[in-house]
């Protein structure tokens, strides 16, 4: 089993930042891949972006390439979304995911889920 906490939500004006943490904990052998999704009022879960912990190779979605950055802690149990240049559409509550395949995660079937952090960003 494997339990996941984000945190480092927050109300940031535009073009602000902020840096979200998802520490894991209990079996991490299965998070090799963890990553972020995030969910707007009214609309579905969009993926955000993932990263491997052995090696710290991630990937983006397009809407927020060039602003948001993943990274690993040397410990591989803790990753970061660093988000920079924020705007009112990145609004919503980011959860963090952990899986063994990337494809899985980036698919919306990653096996574990924190229960999320709300990011608002104002106009």
């Amino acid at each position: 089993q494997v339990q996941l906490v984000e945190s480092g939500g927050g109300l940031v004006q535009a073009g602000g930042s902020l840096r979200l943490s998802c520490v894991a904990s209990g079996r991490t052998s299965s998070s090799r891949v963890m990553g972020w999704f995030r969910q707007a009022p009214g609309k579905g879960r969009e993926f955000v972006a993932v990263i491997r912990r052995s090696d710290g190779n991630s990937a983006y979605a397009d809407p927020v390439k060039g602003r948001f950055t993943m990274s690993t802690e040397n410990s591989r149990n803790t990753v970061y979304l660093q988000m920079n240049d924020l705007t009112p559409e990145d609004t919503a509550v980011y959860y963090c995911a952990a899986d063994l395949d990337s494809r899985t995660l980036q698919l919306g079937r990653g096996q574990y889920w924190g229960q999320g952090t709300q990011v608002t960003v104002s106009s």
